[in-house]
């Protein structure tokens, strides 16, 4: 039986690889310490159940309308409206089951075979691949350690071409931790009018407060032509109540909410009204777990530069140290794997994140200061006796 070709050559997402080859060793009796995977390792808020529960116990467990329940969308808008001043219609809302189903949609009704999006290099590593699987082409703009990992507007603008559709930014940044100043944003927003003949943002805001110097900004306080990628997997600690939402032009909410009819129907209900007490009663619980995260941030930064970690620049937002091992080994993929095997403590190789990403590895901050000293004395042991030459 003959397998699809987009099946057949979409690649690994290798953060998963990594997590699922620590279960295994953790299967066998292995202490492992997850250092690889984006993930909240605290219980989503106690407001945030009590509402899903309260929800089931009213029997709001059927079928939403398609772009969602109302109370949700207008949660967003009013989200938006109060931490950004951006002014957002709830009917340009669509509430999808996590971000990862509202990034296929909207490449979906944006892309004709061929057709291309800017992305950042390196970026979250699974964006290239939802490009091309609907027939796109990802062109990739390097952001540089030595810069800051920050998009360049002359480079941007260099790799625009009328066949460019979008200009995708992340910011907090997955996998660097950098937060995207004013200035870039906004010449950003100058360069993709849209609708009106050039191409669109694509701004993925999944790491919106979690912010640890400065703050972050919205593309919707600098245009409304834009797409808006964002959910409540990070920030609530709510991965797997697979929540998200797109916010979207208005003539492409239609096209988007047919699609999504087909596919999905809609989100999960008892999520939608858990969203709604996340929106307007977690921020507080939101707060402690930022100040938790920046404990924890702070401390891996300081831990892996003692081993001799390069961090060019510290990251200021989402749960992420990303450092260069070129010092140790270029082939990242092998040296995780390796660090994996004889430390039991997991990593993500940086070329999982694209060709930028290459000679990095990723440190996630989702664990405990307790299980964050054990790593990094694991890791000191490991450098001591497989690179002495390295390890300080």
């Amino acid at each position: 039986m003959s397998v699809s070709d987009r099946a057949k050559e979409i690649p690994s997402f290798i953060v998963m690889d990594v997590l699922e080859r620590a279960q295994e060793l953790a299967a066998s009796g292995r202490e492992i310490i997850h250092l690889e995977i984006g993930e909240p390792d605290f219980d989503t808020p106690e407001v945030i159940v009590e509402a899903a529960i309260r929800a089931m116990a009213d029997g709001h467990t059927h079928y939403t309308h398609s772009l969602g329940i109302r109370e949700l969308r207008e949660a967003v808008a009013d989200h938006y409206a109060l931490r950004y001043g951006a002014a957002v219609d709830p009917a340009r809302v669509l509430v999808t089951a996590g971000t990862s189903s509202a990034m296929l949609l909207l490449f979906s009704a944006l892309l004709e075979s061929g057709q291309e999006i800017v992305i950042p290099d390196p970026h979250y590593a699974c964006y290239d691949n939802f490009i091309a699987f609907v027939g796109g082409v990802p062109i990739r703009v390097p952001v540089r350690a030595e810069e800051g990992f920050q998009f360049r507007p002359d480079e941007i603008s260099a790799a625009i071409s009328p066949n460019t559709k979008g200009i995708f930014i992340n910011s907090p940044s997955n996998p660097t931790g950098q937060v995207m100043p004013p200035d870039i944003l906004e010449a950003i927003a100058d360069m993709a009018p849209g609708r009106q003949g050039g191409p669109y943002v694509i701004s993925d805001e999944i790491y919106h407060g979690l912010v640890y110097e400065g703050r972050e900004h919205s593309i919707l306080e600098y245009t409304d032509n834009a797409f808006v990628l964002d959910g409540f997997s990070k920030r609530y600690a709510m991965c797997g109540w697979r929540l998200g939402y797109l916010i979207a032009p208005p003539h492409y909410v239609r096209p988007l909410q047919k699609m999504h009819q087909n596919f999905a129907i809609c989100a999960p209900s008892v999520s939608q009204w858990a969203g709604v007490a996340a929106l307007r009663h977690a921020w507080p619980d939101v707060e402690r777990m930022r100040c938790v995260y920046d404990t924890r941030r702070q401390r891996l930064i300081q831990g892996l530069k003692d081993l001799g970690f390069d961090i060019p620049v510290s990251p200021k937002g989402a749960f992420y140290v990303f450092t260069s091992c070129a010092h140790l080994d270029p082939d990242d993929y092998k040296l995780a794997f390796d660090i994996l095997e004889e430390t039991g403590v997991a990593v993500a190789p940086g070329r999982d994140f694209g060709p930028g990403g290459y000679g990095f590895l990723r440190f996630s901050y989702c664990n405990s200061m307790e299980n964050i000293e054990q790593a990094l004395g694991r890791l000191g042991d490991y450098l001591a006796r497989c690179y002495p030459g390295a390890a300080r």
